[in-house]
């Protein structure tokens, strides 16, 4: 794949809508680019504009699994996307939104696509998620994992791979993308998971014996979603599309879109020449973030299972405004030009978290089919205190909790769907590592 930087003015099929200046798809499909105003009277920040994506049909992002000797394997693609750093990641058998799917492109159709609009074999899992809030307006995709049990042959490009090596494949610097990292968070505990955690007080034992749903929890499931529902209910956020070119502080200039502050991201336009791919050639619009961003877990062990500390985060593009976050998730080089009460609570916590603590830490890219070299940095951190005891947006989940709401929509965003893939991976023995050590891109 060869992607060019060029000009928003020169990117083929797109033009800026005279009226509004709204980037859009001469197609009328894929996405636009809008603005967004956001009013959150009483905060540190109670309101600003910014560009937003739009892009309202929900695509399939699916995982076909199979048993291979009583073994899980999972069928992943090599897959290649414009917003990559590093090239090719893995990616889901069926990575596809809307318009890709029904061929809007005029190009080749979806590999394994039918499996999925009409599965044949068991579904799993079968789950619409929202994705990033921050840059996407109420974007959500349906995430599945199917079961196969006769033959489904690899095609080029794609390969069977042991459910285990994929989770492992996790610690790895931007290997596994987004789309799959979600997709594995929803898969449910699979027969004799939690009978198979080794024996022994390493971390990632206690982490295997907390998934399972008999194990306890420093709160009932109802009344977590009693005080959710509540800051749902509660919560004075307003966000409303508006025409682009009145978002303010922003500013068009050299063929890109930048705040004034030089923070937060810009959107900028690419060329791309692919091949493999089911359209050779396309030009589009990407979100390029500024800054590398942290996303973190808080864990502690409570009653003997492993819980972890979820912020209750509100992002303007969430469906339902409110949405399960890590303890920890920002871009901290932002916070430079916004006050110092917006700062995150716990930001320099984990900043500072000692080695001994961290039980995972790898960067990992987010989608880079429309984010450019977007990239966080993910740590689990295990901690022995409260640091925010009482706090009304934070709660203690049990591990096992997390893996039920994911069952359902809109309750973990993104990041934290990444973290509990994550988790799953520190639940399984490593191959190439001791009991209880940190699973790190070092790993």
């Amino acid at each position: 794949m060869r992607v060019t930087p060029v000009p928003l003015e020169e990117l083929a099929g797109w033009r800026a809508d005279p009226a509004t200046g709204d980037l859009r798809h001469a197609s009328g499909g894929f996405f636009t680019v809008e603005g967004l105003d956001v009013r959150r009277p009483g905060w540190a920040v109670p309101g600003w504009t910014q560009p937003i994506i739009n892009q309202p049909e929900a695509g399939i992002l699916g995982i076909l699994l199979r048993r291979r000797g009583g073994e899980p394997e999972l069928l992943m693609q090599a897959k290649n996307e414009p917003g990559n750093p590093e090239g090719a990641q893995l990616s889901p058998t069926v990575q596809a939104t809307r318009s890709n799917y029904t061929r809007l492109h005029q190009g080749r159709a979806v590999p394994y696509l039918e499996l999925f609009r009409r599965p044949r074999g068991r579904v799993l899992a079968d789950v619409r998620q929202s994705e990033q809030g921050a840059w996407f307006y109420r974007k959500r995709n349906r995430n599945m994992v199917v079961e196969v049990d006769g033959h489904v042959e690899a095609a080029e490009g794609f390969r069977w791979l042991p459910l285990r090596l994929v989770r492992e494949l996790l610690s790895v610097p931007d290997l596994v993308n987004m789309d799959a990292r979600t997709v594995l968070a929803c898969l449910p505990l699979l027969g004799g998971e939690p009978e198979r955690a080794w024996d022994g007080g390493g971390f990632g034992a206690a982490v295997a014996r907390s998934r399972d749903p008999r194990a306890g929890a420093r709160h009932g499931l109802p009344e977590l979603l009693s005080w959710l529902s509540g800051i749902r209910s509660t919560v004075d956020v307003h966000a409303r599309p508006v025409p682009l070119n009145q978002v303010r502080q922003w500013r068009r200039a050299d063929g890109r879109i930048a705040h004034e502050s030089g923070r937060f991201f810009e959107v900028m336009g690419v060329r791309v020449e692919a091949g493999g791919r089911e359209v050779t050639s396309w030009s589009q619009p990407m979100l390029a973030p500024v800054g590398t961003g942290v996303a973190a877990f808080l864990v502690r062990r409570i009653g003997g299972v492993v819980h972890a500390l979820a912020h209750a985060r509100v992002e303007p593009g969430y469906t339902d405004v409110v949405e399960l976050a890590p303890t920890v998730q920002c871009t901290p080089g932002n916070y430079d030009v916004l006050p110092r009460a917006a700062r995150p609570p716990l930001l320099a916590e984990v900043l500072g978290a000692p080695a001994g603590r961290i039980r995972f830490d790898t960067v990992l890219s987010e989608e880079g089919g429309r984010f450019f070299h977007a990239r966080n940095r993910y740590q689990v951190i295990e901690v022995e205190e409260d640091p925010l005891p009482g706090h009304p947006a934070f709660r203690w989940i049990a591990l096992h909790q997390l893996d039920e709401l994911l069952r359902h929509s809109y309750y973990l965003n993104v990041q934290a769907r990444t973290l509990n893939a994550c988790l799953h991976a520190l639940a399984q023995r490593p191959a190439s590592a001791a009991v209880g050590a940190p699973i790190s891109a070092a790993a």
